[in-house]
């Protein structure tokens, strides 16, 4: 399995590009494989958990992290389009704040490797979009949190239309600042 990785403007966070064999019959990738992974990242995660999302166009998912137990993240879309997005929300490091965005689609191929110590969020720009992504953790709702995902001092630029479609639990998210707070405690 050949890769093609590259780093965003938050090299941690990196677009993996499978390769993909495709004829008049459609196409063939394989989506992970650990050996070929870790050559191309120099990365060896270990996934627990696959989760599969499906939502319609505007709505916007996150920004979602957990203050113990914090997941890494491979995801990719299968249906659809969206704007994915993670945001560094670990306390010492010097790109803490900021934030970086990829579109993801079933046209692009493309998967985002999101490591452990950011928020993640994503907003559907198609009609429908079905994301699955694999966790390096599993969730633990009573670990969970979210940072609001039009907070001011993180400044996401959301290619939204519109107003987008909220949980009221993500509707509720908290400042950076905050995020700063509770991160640090036990």
């Amino acid at each position: 399995m050949k890769l093609t990785v590259t780093p965003t403007a938050l090299p941690e966070v990196l677009v993996i590009e499978p390769q993909v064999f495709g004829d008049a019959r459609g196409f063939f990738m394989e989506t992970f494989n650990a050996r070929a992974f870790e050559q191309a990242t120099g990365i060896r995660p270990t996934f627990v958990q696959d989760n599969h999302s499906s939502s319609m166009r505007n709505v916007l998912r996150g920004l979602h992290y957990q203050v113990r137990n914090p997941q890494g993240k491979l995801l990719r879309v299968i249906a659809g389009e969206v704007f994915d997005v993670a945001v560094d929300v670990r306390i010492e490091s010097p790109t803490f704040g900021q934030w970086v965005g990829v579109t993801l689609s079933a046209a692009n191929k493309k998967q985002l490797w999101i490591p452990k110590g950011f928020a993640h969020g994503f907003l559907v720009l198609s009609e429908q979009a079905e994301v699955l992504y694999k966790a390096t953790d599993y969730w633990y709702p009573e670990h969970e949190r979210t940072l609001l995902w039009s907070d001011p001092s993180v400044g996401v630029r959301w290619p939204l239309q519109g107003t987008p479609f909220l949980t009221a639990k993500d509707a509720a998210g908290k400042l950076l600042a905050e995020v700063a707070f509770e991160v640090k405690q036990p």
